[in-house]
C-alpha cells in the first residue's frame, strides 16, 4: 500500500511499506532537468547533482561517502531531461541516518570554490568520455534533430563553455528557482513504519523556495537530419518518430508495439537485422515519454559500407509491420514479457521507490499492480496495428555518426 502525504509547504512524501524486506530505498525527486535550462545554463542541473556530494557545513565529501560505506549502503544520483534524483539504499536499521545525510546534502551543501573547480574538471572528463562513445552521442543528436532549439534538445551534460560559467551563486540561484517545495517529492520504499513520514517532514516540511512561474513551452516534432563526422569503426544510426507523452491513454499499446519491434531478442528488428542479415551487433528500439511529447527511436550500428543496407532493412521491417500488422502470438508474448518485467522489477525496493517517485512527480497518481496489468491485458491487436500505422510515417528525423559524416539524400 502506498501512503501519500503533502507537507504544509507543498513537499510530497510517498511511502510504500514492504515489511518482508530488510532494506529501505529513499529518493529525493526534483522536477527539474535539462529541459528547464536556457542555453547559457545548459548542464547546470547535472553539475548541481555532482556538487551535492562535495561537502556540507558539517560533512566533507569523504564524510558523505564514508557515511554510506560504513553501513554497507549505497548512495547515488542522476539527472534526466525532466527530473533529478538523489537516492540511497540501506538496511532498515540505518534508514534515519540515510535520511539525515541526504537532507544534509540537499540543504547544507557549501559549493566550496576549490571543490567547484575540481568537480568542473571531473564533469569535463565525463563530457569527453561521452564524446568517445558515438553510440551514446547519436541519441543526443536525434533529440536535437527532433526538438531543435527547444530545451528538450539540449544535452544533459551541457558543454565545456557553459560548465566554466557555473559558480556557487549560480548554483544557489538555480536551487532557489527550481528546487521549490511543490517541485519536490520524497519517495521511500522498504521496511519502515508509517511514522517515517513524520521523520521526513521534520527535514523537508518547512523550507521555502522561490515563486517562479512555470512557462508553458510545448515542443514541436521536427523532421530533420543531423550528421557528425567521426573516425569510428561503425556508422551509428538513429531514426526518430513522434511518440506519446507520459500518461497518454494509449501508452500501453505503444509499449507493446515497441516491445514487438525492437525491445527483445525475439523482436522483429533483432531478427531481421542481426539474426537474418548479420548487419549489426546492436539494434533496438525504445520509447521516450516526456510530460508533453515523446519519441520512438530505432537504433542500429553497422560498418559504414553497410549503412544503406541497414537503413533499407529497418524501413522494410517498419513497412511490413504497418502493412501486415502483428500476429496474435507476438501480442501475447509481448504482453507477458511486459507483465513479467514489471513484476520482477518490483522485487527491488529501489525500483519501487523510483516508480513511486516518478509517478508522483510526473502524473500525481499511483496505479496498483493489478490496474497496470489490467491495462496491459486490454491492449488489442487492432490497437497496436493502428498505433504502428499512425507512428511509423514519413515524418521522421535521423541522426548519424560515421566516418563520412553524411546522410544520403534518399534517407
Amino acid at each position: 500500500m502506498i501512503n501519500k502525504y503533502t507537507c504544509k509547504n507543498g513537499v510530497r512524501i510517498v511511502l510504500e511499506q514492504i515489511p518482508t524486506v530488510r532494506s529501505v530505498a529513499i529518493g529525493i525527486w526534483i522536477g527539474t532537468g535539462s529541459r528547464n535550462e536556457i542555453p547559457k545554463t545548459n548542464g547546470i542541473s547535472h553539475f548541481l547533482e555532482h556538487m551535492f556530494f562535495k561537502g556540507t557545513t558539517t560533512r566533507t565529501a569523504k564524510d558523505i561517502a564514508e557515511s554510506f560505506d560504513s553501513i554497507g549502503g549505497q548512495v547515488n544520483a542522476f539527472t534526466s531531461k525532466e527530473y533529478t534524483c538523489y537516492y540511497a539504499k540501506v538496511l532498515d536499521t540505518h534508514s534515519k541516518l540515510a535520511l539525515d545525510v541526504l537532507a544534509d546534502m540537499f540543504f547544507n551543501s557549501t559549493f566550496d570554490e576549490t571543490e567547484l573547480k575540481k568537480e568542473k574538471n571531473v564533469v569535463l572528463e565525463e563530457i569527453k568520455m561521452y564524446e568517445d562513445t558515438p553510440d551514446d552521442i547519436v541519441h543526443d543528436l536525434l533529440s536535437r534533430a527532433v526538438y531543435g532549439d527547444h530545451p528538450l534538445g539540449y544535452p544533459i551534460l551541457g558543454t565545456e563553455e557553459t560548465l566554466n560559467t557555473f559558480n556557487g551563486d549560480s548554483l544557489r540561484g538555480y536551487i532557489h528557482e527550481r528546487y521549490t517545495p511543490e517541485n519536490v517529492v520524497v519517495s521511500i520504499a522498504g521496511n519502515v513504519p508509517e511514522t517515517f513520514i513524520q521523520e521526513v517532514e521534520q527535514y523537508f516540511g518547512s523550507y521555502q523556495g522561490g515563486n517562479r512561474e512555470e512557462e508553458e513551452n510545448v515542443p514541436s516534432f521536427h523532421s530533420n537530419k543531423i550528421a557528425r563526422k567521426k573516425e569510428t569503426e561503425q556508422a551509428h544510426l538513429c531514426i526518430g518518430f513522434e511518440g506519446l507523452k507520459v500518461g497518454h491513454e494509449d501508452i500501453y499499446s505503444l509499449i507493446t508495439l515497441n516491445n514487438i519491434l525492437g525491445g527483445s531478442m525475439s523482436s522483429r528488428l533483432f531478427q531481421d537485422v542481426r539474426e537474418q542479415k548479420g548487419l549489426a551487433y546492436s539494434v533496438f528500439s525504445y520509447h521516450s515519454a516526456y510530460q508533453d511529447s515523446g519519441i520512438v527511436t530505432v537504433y542500429g550500428g553497422t560498418g559504414a559500407n553497410q549503412l544503406n543496407v541497414l537503413f533499407e532493412t529497418i524501413q522494410e521491417t517498419l513497412n511490413k509491420l504497418k502493412q501486415e500488422g502483428i500476429t496474435e502470438k507476438e501480442l501475447t508474448n509481448s504482453k507477458e514479457q511486459l507483465k513479467g518485467s514489471l513484476m520482477l522489477s518490483l522485487e527491488s525496493t529501489n525500483s519501487r521507490m523510483s516508480r513511486n517517485g516518478k509517478n508522483e512527480l510526473l502524473l500525481k497518481r499511483h496505479r496498483s499492480l493489478d490496474e497496470i496489468i489490467e491495462q496491459i491485458d486490454v491492449v488489442t491487436k487492432e490497437g497496436v496495428n493502428e498505433m504502428a500505422r499512425s507512428i511509423f510515417t514519413d515524418n521522421y528525423s535521423i541522426s548519424l555518426i560515421s566516418p563520412e559524416g553524411e546522410i544520403p539524400d534518399h534517407y
